[in-house]
């Protein structure tokens, strides 16, 4: 089956539900990375987080998740698009971190210390709306539930696993969201989700038999609800030549001057994609010259 969500909610209106499974996409990013065992594992569940959270977007829309911590991985990026397209990149793809009682250590990996951001572009042109919040246990759902929580005064709870094979590639990722919606979720219901989420069964086992429709069964068993839509997840990189060319338009004159002289050319590697942009010193001055004259950059 192929990378997808399936979003649902309860008959009475009240809890939403989000189930995702992104194994081929999860490990399709990483070996774009080039991520080691343990950022294989962070970054799997940072993307399952990115999906469920991109569930919720509308057209145009746009969410980026930024974690910063101050472990060896430093940071970690996953975008969402509201067509179901995902991206992601980390500041130090090889970082590693010795497991803790036969676990692995993604607090360790990316730190105990730091924050979470979330952008949102809701399409309408204006700048994006931002929160944050200070990273309490370093662990991916645990963080977005509490920003999710905190920030958006909407009650969540998150659940994201990667299951990894014996080689070290990724053999089952995916998660859950459930939130209960103000002013409409009844105690009862909410008290019976979470009955379900504190015994559940590991989530990578679940998808592992039954899928995304597997996981939602087990969240919502004896809980009437409606099943309202399913997207395809699938890899896409925002960049291009265009875009790399604006970005060194934005460094001055001085700046493209100094490329210029320095190299006699530059090359700008995509964070997300790995692709590679070189520009030559007749382009380079080319830019200069529109950067002294102060106009926009359309290479």
């Amino acid at each position: 089956m192929t990378d997808h969500y399936i979003r649902a909610i309860t008959k009475s209106g009240g809890i939403r539900i989000l189930a995702c499974s992104i194994t081929g996409l999860a490990s399709e990013i990483c070996t774009l990375q080039q991520a080691s065992a343990t950022v294989c594992v962070a970054l799997g569940r940072g993307l399952a987080a990115g999906a469920l959270m991109g569930g919720m977007l509308k057209g145009d829309q746009r969410i980026a998740l930024k974690f910063e911590g101050n472990g060896p991985l430093r940071k970690m990026i996953i975008e969402a698009d509201g067509d179901g397209a995902l991206r992601a990149c980390c500041g130090n793809p090889s970082a590693e971190a010795e497991p803790v009682d036969g676990r692995w250590n993604v607090p360790g990996v990316l730190g105990r210390a730091g924050f979470l951001t979330v952008s949102k572009d809701h399409g309408f042109g204006g700048l994006p709306y931002q929160g944050m919040v200070q990273l309490q246990s370093s662990e991916i759902g645990d963080d977005l539930a509490l920003y999710l929580t905190e920030s958006e005064q909407i009650p969540s709870a998150v659940g994201v696993s990667t299951l990894l094979d014996q080689k070290g590639a990724i053999a089952i990722c995916g998660g859950f969201l459930v939130q209960a919606i103000p002013n409409k979720a009844n105690d009862a219901e909410i008290s019976a989700i979470l009955e379900r989420i504190s015994s559940l069964r590991p989530i990578a086992e679940l998808l592992a038999e039954g899928g995304t429709d597997g996981l939602l069964e087990a969240l919502l068993a004896g809980i009437e609800y409606n099943r309202l839509e399913s997207r395809e997840l699938f890899f896409r990189c925002g960049c291009s030549r265009e875009k790399v060319s604006q970005a060194l338009h934005s460094l001055g004159a001085e700046g493209i001057n100094e490329l210029r002289e320095s190299d006699g050319h530059a090359e700008v590697t995509c964070e997300f994609c790995q692709q590679k942009y070189r520009f030559e010193a007749a382009e380079l001055q080319s830019l200069e010259l529109l950067a002294v004259t102060g106009t926009a950059a359309t290479h």
